[in-house]
């Protein structure tokens, strides 16, 4: 597999785009979300979709430590 050119690139980023905008406005509600979801498949390299996948999960997740803050969990006693 070739990297993608510039064009395939602003494709991939574009179609992710629109996707995390569209999941943004609907509360991560997938389902509607369907046509954005096979639009980025088809324009990004399968790696870059696991890539974006985690990433955005990672977003989230920091986003919502920022926003709550962080407690962590209680460890085993210190002897």
């Amino acid at each position: 597999m070739s990297a993608p050119n510039s064009s395939e690139r602003r494709a991939c980023w574009g179609a992710r785009d629109k996707l995390w905008k569209c999941l943004d406005d609907n509360q991560d509600n997938a389902a509607l979300c369907e046509q954005y979801q096979k639009e980025f498949e088809a324009n990004c390299p399968g790696q870059w979709v696991k890539y974006f996948i985690k990433r955005r999960d990672f977003l989230k997740y920091k986003e919502k430590i920022q926003k709550e803050g962080f407690e962590p969990a209680d460890g085993p006693p210190k002897l």
